[in-house]
Formats: C-alpha cells, sequence, structure tokens
C-alpha cells in the first residue's frame, strides 16, 4: 500500500473528506477533516479518483476530538464520526447537503438552513445488532461482515443499552432491539438469520408482534417490532416540529398525503381534515391504523408508485435512503398539491428528488438540516417545494 500526505478540503456524502492526488484526481479520505493535513494509506485506485484511510494526523482540525468509546478503536462501524466535536456535525452535513443541492440537484443558490441536533450521546432506542459465533450480540465493522462484540453502546438510550448487555442469544443472524423511552417498555426481534434468544429479561416483549409505545408530540404511538420508527423520541419530537412548519399554515389544510407513512408520526401531527397514509409495511399500516383511530385517516397498505393518486393540499414524503426516484415524484405530483415537504436522509438522493420535482414543476423553497444521528455521517433533511402556478396534474 502507498503512503502519501494530503490536505483534506470539504466533506463528502458519505462521510469521508475530500482531498486530491498529485495527478488532480478526487480521492476520498475516511477519517479526515476539512483543512487537515494527514498522511493516508491509499486502500482503492480506479481511473477517476482514489479512496484512502488516515494513518497519521500532521495538522489536525480545531473540530477533532479522541473518540470515546472503546468499540470504535476495536472497528465497529456503528458510529464513524466519533473524531468530530458534537457542535462541528451538523455544520458539516449541511455543507455537504448544500454541494449535493447544487451539484447534483443543479439548484445555483439553494437556501439550506441549519435545524436542531438531538444529544450527542444515549439517544438512540432502536438498535439492529448481529451476533457471529458467540452468545453475545455486537455491530459489523466498517465495510465488513465481521460482528465487533459490544459491551455497552454509549449512544444508545439506557433502557436499550441495559438488553444490549443482559440479552443472550445463539446461532447467527441479526437482532433488533427496541425501547420506549416514555413507556419504559422493551421488545426484541430476530430480523435475519438463524438466531435462538437464550436469555431475555422478563420485561421484553419478544417477536414480529411485539410492540412498544412512544409518546411524540403528545400523541401516544404503537410501534411493532418490524415498523421503522425515527432513532429516537428526540429525533421524532424535532421531525414533528419541522414537518408541522414546513407545512405552513396548518388550519387552512384541508387534504393531506403522507406518503412513505410508517406508523402514522407525521400524519398525527398534521391537522388536516382528511389524511391519507401511503405505505408498504404491512407491520406499519396496522400502527398508523392504531395510531389514527380518532382521525379522519385512510390507510392504504401499497408502495407509492402503484397508489391512484388523490388531490391533495399538501403531500408528506419520508422515503427510504434511495429516496423517491422518478415513478413516485410523477404519482405525488399527480396530487396537484400546492406544497411537498419531502423528508429525506441521504443528501444525494435529496438533491436528485429536488431536480425530479422541478421537472414536475415543483421549486425548491428551502431545505433545513438536522442532527438526528450524531456520531455518523447521516443526516436528516426537511426540504419545503412549492408548485408553480402554472403546473397542473389532470387525474
Amino acid at each position: 500500500m502507498m503512503s502519501v500526505v494530503v490536505r483534506a478540503e470539504k466533506m463528502a456524502a458519505g462521510g469521508d473528506a475530500i482531498a486530491h492526488a498529485a495527478d488532480g484526481r478526487v480521492m476520498f479520505v475516511r477519517g479526515a477533516l476539512p483543512d487537515e493535513t494527514v498522511t493516508v494509506e491509499i486502500t482503492q485506485t480506479k481511473k477517476d479518483f482514489l479512496k484512502a484511510e488516515v494513518v497519521e494526523i500532521i495538522e489536525p482540525s480545531v473540530f477533532r476530538v479522541e473518540p470515546p468509546c472503546p468499540a470504535h478503536a476495536a472497528g465497529c462501524g456503528g458510529c464513524p464520526w466519533q473524531h468530530v466535536s458534537a457542535p462541528a456535525q451538523l455544520d458539516l452535513k449541511a455543507a455537504v447537503v448544500t454541494e449535493a443541492l447544487r451539484r447534483t440537484g443543479k439548484i445555483a443558490d439553494p437556501r439550506v438552513v441549519l435545524g436542531a441536533s438531538v444529544p450527542p450521546w444515549a439517544y438512540r432506542t432502536t438498535l439492529r445488532v448481529a451476533t457471529s459465533r458467540g452468545s453475545r450480540l455486537g455491530l459489523r465493522g466498517h465495510h465488513s461482515h465481521e460482528v465487533i462484540e459490544l459491551d455497552g453502546c454509549p449512544v444508545s438510550h439506557p433502557l436499550l443499552e441495559d438488553l444490549l448487555r443482559r440479552l443472550q442469544v445463539r446461532g447467527e443472524g441479526e437482532v433488533s432491539l427496541r425501547v420506549g423511552a416514555a413507556s419504559g417498555e422493551r421488545s426484541v426481534w430476530v430480523a435475519d438469520g438463524d438466531v435462538e434468544l437464550v436469555d431475555v429479561p422478563g420485561d421484553v416483549a419478544v417477536g414480529p408482534a411485539a410492540v412498544v409505545h412512544e409518546t411524540i408530540g403528545g400523541n401516544v404511538l404503537r410501534v411493532s417490532a418490524p415498523s421503522f420508527f425515527q432513532s429516537g423520541p428526540h429525533a421524532a419530537e424535532l421531525l414533528v416540529a419541522g414537518v408541522r412548519d414546513a407545512c405552513g399554515d396548518l388550519g387552512a389544510i384541508e387534504s393531506c398525503v403522507d406518503a412513505y407513512g410508517g406508523v402514522g408520526l407525521l400524519a398525527a401531527a398534521v391537522e388536516a381534515r382528511r389524511i391519507t397514509v401511503v405505505e408498504s409495511s404491512a407491520a406499519a399500516c396496522a400502527d398508523a391504523a392504531a395510531n389514527l383511530g380518532d382521525r379522519h385517516a385512510e390507510i392504504v397498505c401499497s408502495t407509492v408508485e402503484r397508489w391512484s393518486p388523490v388531490n391533495a393540499d399538501v403531500v408528506i414524503a419520508d422515503p427510504s435512503r434511495t429516496g423517491l426516484g422518478r415513478n413516485a415524484v410523477a404519482t405525488l405530483a399527480a396530487t396537484n398539491a400546492a406544497r411537498v415537504v419531502l423528508v429525506s436522509c441521504d443528501p444525494v438522493s435529496l438533491a436528485r428528488d429536488a431536480g425530479l420535482l422541478r421537472d414536475a414543476g415543483y421549486a425548491h423553497v428551502r431545505s433545513t438540516v438536522y442532527d438526528l444521528f450524531p456520531q455518523t455521517p447521516h443526516v436528516e433533511v426537511i426540504t419545503v417545494f412549492e408548485r408553480l402556478s402554472s403546473t397542473l396534474v389532470r387525474t
């Protein structure tokens, strides 16, 4: 492996820093921060770019800190940004979002504003962990199938960390752990592989039918073990507040579509007279039906692409990391909503969707960046798009 000295310039989507090799090629450097001079080891060479890892810090960034977690030092890939000071993480993520909107979304001067961050530690209430040959649970190594066993996890809620330490298993696969911070309930579910639960604390519900309850924005929400939920209640509260603000005048919303609606977290927060939740997970649809039982809500268990759109004043969309894509954008545009509120967890897919929504007649208004996953490069963005007055899709 060849070692060279480079100067890191900025962060890239995915969490690596960008530098340039002597021949001008872009270099993605794992473990570096902007404005650092570092010695790196080249790990991959391609025609147009290189990949490298830091082996020595020559001139450190003022935002560099010592990672506190022993599992990180052992190779755990769960929290690769522990070397970045907590206050700097949101700024770096906002810079990545801005660059993606300019470069990929072709928005010359995107309005990107800083939202809020959850506490840097003990914020997670859901954790998907792996087991190999032993009875202990852990997380995968960086870009590896190796399981790094965990004695604890500093980003986990105390109830979750206790479960992580006490749960004993046998076999190989992955297990999903979840706790309700408000209710104190806990659940465990074998999500993948051949895993036997050997020793489970008596208060823990087991299996795909297990549920916990969480209170967000004054609403008590049921969350089944297979259903997606935010990283924790702090994250959910920030997301709910951000979406409510992005929707505009809540009192004027007659009808709202919540696409990729999950358990109804965002639909429950919007005071529309008619709500349509579109969600493909059967477990999440059942949760949404329970959580929105007192609302005028229709739960459609379908992918967004296969759903027959109805007219709406506002569309909320919270897709997976891959984003909306062309077909889903066409479907959502067919609602003729005056406003689309897009919740994105990947800067590049957000930028692609911004371009697709522009082509469908929606202008980018603003993107608000949140840090709901401290110690990681993952980012959450709430973006407002408004329909140009000349565009209307006939349904």
